[in-house]
């Protein structure tokens, strides 16, 4: 497969340095796949959405954010079935990360999970809001925070994933700390190409014995 990388180990040599890449690819799908993460509770664990909910104070669109293209990227660790990341990264005009969203798949059983980063300074109980075109909105709860992002994650409902792939944008709602509701639009017309093509990349870790 184009792209591709194979990190080897055997007896008695040390172990190859992983690309950095590979790295982060491994432990975001770890965590997106192992769900007592989600319920961790620590010091940096988002609090659970309120009964009630809050109405905004204002809403605003956020216009400073510029997308790049949807990537996907697979990772193959060993034996195990192998995890695939649809994703799309929105920055700043700085450069800086200000949201990225995940679709991560994985082989053989169908099971995909939907995450989100956000940028800190929201208000945590309000969740995440997700809208294809006008369609019925999917919502998304934070499960835990960074040092410079919030995550959002859920299980993926097929309709969603259909309605990407058909759809033209998909309207992200949030409430930040001001209890102002503000909306970004992610452009889909590559995703479905994207997520059922083959990967830009494929990182493979093989051990020999």
């Amino acid at each position: 497969m184009a792209g591709s990388h194979r990190t080897e180990t055997r007896s008695g040599r040390n172990w190859t340095k992983l690309s950095f890449a590979t790295l982060l690819l491994a432990a975001i799908a770890s965590v997106a796949f192992n769900q007592r993460a989600a319920s961790q509770q620590d010091s940096t664990a988002a609090p659970k959405p309120a009964d009630t909910e809050v109405a905004p104070r204002g809403q605003r669109e956020v216009k400073n954010i510029a997308y790049g293209d949807w990537r996907k990227l697979c990772f193959k660790p060993g034996g195990a079935k192998m995890l695939c990341r649809t994703s799309i990264t929105g920055t700043f005009a700085t450069g800086q990360q200000a949201i990225r969203l995940d679709i991560i798949e994985r082989e053989g059983d169908g099971t995909r999970r939907l995450q989100l980063f956000a940028p800190v300074g929201m208000y945590l109980p309000a969740g995440v809001k997700l809208t294809v075109d006008q369609r019925t909105p999917f919502q998304a709860t934070y499960n835990w925070c960074l040092a410079n992002a919030c995550i959002a994650a859920r299980v993926v409902d097929p309709k969603l994933v259909r309605e990407m792939d058909l759809g033209r944008t998909l309207r992200l709602d949030f409430v930040d700390s001001n209890l102002l509701s503000l909306t970004t639009s992610l452009p889909l017309a590559q995703f479905a190409s994207t997520r059922k093509g083959a990967p830009a990349q494929t990182f493979e870790q093989e051990i020999d014995e």
